[in-house]
């Protein structure tokens, strides 16, 4: 299914995506994941209610979480959620690399 939308979560997120330099290998990989996600916006794992990390509930107000695995062992973070009409908009709360990904779920 494809979203009618794909957005940052916040300009903050989207400032820092835009400050990478467009060769950068990682945003390469952020832009592909985004183009992917509009494709197809189930193309990441969905992680099961459960296991969402509180501090994600809690600061974003999501109720579900998706990761989509990017080179490097890096993981974009994102919810689906619906804007108004029945539109699903996917939204990129987070990028980050294994270890930071590793902290955030206590492997």
């Amino acid at each position: 299914m494809k979203p009618n939308k794909t957005k940052f979560i916040d300009r903050s997120l989207e400032e820092a995506f835009n400050i990478i330099d467009n060769n950068d290998p990682t945003k390469k990989a952020l832009i592909r994941a985004i183009k992917d996600i509009k494709e197809n916006c189930y193309c990441g794992r969905n992680v099961r209610k459960k296991l969402i990390p509180r501090r994600l509930i809690d600061k974003y107000k999501i109720n579900n979480l998706w990761i989509y695995n990017l080179p490097s062992a890096w993981r974009l973070l994102y919810s689906l959620t619906n804007s108004g009409e029945v539109k699903l908009v996917a939204v990129v709360l987070d990028w980050m690399n294994h270890k930071d990904y590793e902290k955030l779920f206590k492997f």
